[in-house]
This record gives structure tokens, C-alpha cells and sequence, in this order.
């Protein structure tokens, strides 16, 4: 595949990424939908288009996924439906994909890898940069919110893990969305006398399961066997930016001097764990 068609077919899989931040934020302060009934929607018509996309194109078919990674799948799902009701949408980018790749390195260090000290120093440049962002102060996300996505790409990250080697990787998130579709609609059953819908919400949750979840994942594992690994670990840094950016234009979110500082620490020290390893590995 030549490397411009690889740029762009990465790119547009970033921005579906950043564009699941974007939707949540906007439905879940811009309509009447409920974090429950969003996090149903979008995990059921997710579940929908990629089993659709395995059955019409893919041809290994090996993989169903299972039960322990759809809770974890669905645990993301959950939180992050939740947290956006507080914070911005850059804010929550970051969170999310911070936590996700702190867990996915954390799992590699449980499992034996050992940090060298570029490494270390890249892990106290992130820690210092989630500090700065989470300090007391006017322009500090909110708390409950801010645990709520760490807890999300923890979710996320452990998904992550457990789905290496687990077979075709667009069947396996088929199966994973599907059974994750099973406690959300039984969630959304306990919290039906509190649940809220309007069309525009609906159609936010259909957009960001169908489209920035569903051809999103799709469009990034049929480009994922081209990337190296460390430069498919390091190209998901951008979704932040991207969604910061998506922020400010869509949303007219303010972009603060505290935000900008910790952005550069958290992604530039990941950045700096990855790229170590990578050549640690060379």
C-alpha cells in the first residue's frame, strides 16, 4: 500500500477516534440524552455495522471474543459516557489515551519488561504532566469526571491487552461489542425511570457507534498490519490534539496555558517511554 494512501487512511482513523470524544461531548451537554441510554445506543449499532463489515469482508474468520473483555469493553463505554457530562472534550482525549497507553506500559512492566531510564524519565515527564492538570485551580477539570475517564482508558487499556493474538481483530471487537451491548441494555433496563432521549441525541450515540466506532475500528485495523508497532503506539498520541482541535472549532472550548503544558509533558513522556523501546528492542 503506498505511504500517502497509508497517511490518510491513519489519519481519518485518528480523527474517528477523536471524533467519538467530540459526539459524546456534544450529546451529552447539547441534548436530553442520558449517559446510560448514549452508552446503549452507541454499543449496540457499534455491534451492528462491524458485524456487518466481518460478514460482507472478511475472510479469516477466526476470533469471537469473550465475555471478560466485553465487561471490560463495555466498563470503558460506560465511564466515558459519564465523564463527559463534566469535562471538555480535549480534556477528556487526553485522559483517555493517556490512561490507556500508562496501562498498556504498566502491563508490560508486570509481565517482565524493565524501563531503562529514558524510559523512567518519560514516565515522570507524563506523571508531572497529569499532576499539573489534575492541581486544585480555576481552570482544573473536574475530579469525579477526570477518575471517571483514567478509569475508562484503564478499561480501554486492559481491552487492549487482552486482545492481542485473540484472532481477526474486527471479529473480535464484533463479539466484544455485541456482549458488551448486553449489559448496557440491561444497565439502561435499571435506569429506564430516568432515562432521556431526543432525536438529536439518538442520533449523536448512532454516529458515534456506527461511524467513529464501528468504521472507525474497521478503517484502523485494515491499516494497523502496515505500521510498525511502535509508530501504530506512537500515531495514537495525536487523537488529542486532533480533538482539541475539534473543541475549539465545533464546541468553542477555551484552550488554557495549563491544558497546553500538560498535554506537552503527558504525550511527550509517553511518546519518549514508547520511542525508548522501540530502540531498546532494535
Amino acid at each position: 500500500m503506498p505511504f500517502l494512501r497509508i497517511a490518510l487512511l491513519t489519519l481519518l482513523a485518528m480523527t474517528a477516534f477523536a471524533g467519538n470524544s467530540l459526539l459524546a461531548r456534544i450529546a451529552l451537554t447539547q441534548t436530553t440524552i442520558d449517559a446510560v441510554s448514549f452508552t446503549s445506543i452507541r454499543l449496540i449499532s457499534g455491534a451492528l455495522v462491524l458485524w456487518a463489515i466481518t460478514m460482507f469482508l472478511h475472510r479469516d474468520h477466526t476470533g469471537k471474543g469473550n465475555w471478560v473483555s466485553a465487561i471490560a469493553l463495555f466498563a470503558y463505554a460506560a465511564c466515558f459516557s459519564f465523564a463527559y457530562f463534566s469535562l471538555t472534550a480535549a480534556t477528556g482525549a487526553l485522559l483517555l489515551f493517556g490512561a490507556v497507553q500508562a496501562t498498556m506500559i504498566g502491563y508490560g512492566f508486570w509481565t517482565g519488561e524493565r524501563l531503562i531510564k529514558q524510559q523512567l524519565a518519560g514516565l515522570v515527564l507524563a506523571v508531572g504532566g497529569l499532576v499539573v492538570l489534575m492541581l486544585p485551580g480555576l481552570s482544573a477539570p473536574p475530579l469525579f469526571g477526570s477518575l471517571l475517564m483514567l478509569a475508562a482508558g484503564m478499561a480501554w487499556g486492559v481491552y487492549s491487552v487482552r486482545g492481542k493474538g485473540a484472532g481477526d481483530p474486527t471479529l473480535v471487537t464484533a463479539g466484544n461489542f455485541l456482549r458488551a451491548s448486553v449489559f448496557a441494555v440491561l444497565l439502561a433496563i435499571a435506569f429506564y425511570a430516568r432515562s432521556s432521549l431526543d432525536y438529536a441525541g439518538i442520533g449523536y450515540a448512532i454516529a458515534s457507534g456506527a461511524i467513529t466506532s464501528g468504521l472507525g475500528y474497521a478503517l484502523w485495523y485494515s491499516v494497523l498490519p502496515m505500521l510498525r508497532a511502535t509508530n501504530a503506539a506512537t500515531v495514537q498520541l495525536s487523537v488529542p490534539v486532533i480533538t482539541a482541535l475539534g473543541g475549539i472549532v465545533l464546541l468553542n472550548e477555551a484552550m488554557t496555558l495549563r491544558f497546553v503544558l500538560a498535554s506537552l509533558a503527558i504525550l511527550g513522556g509517553i511518546a519518549l517511554v514508547i520511542l525508548s523501546k522501540d530502540r531498546q528492542l532494535r
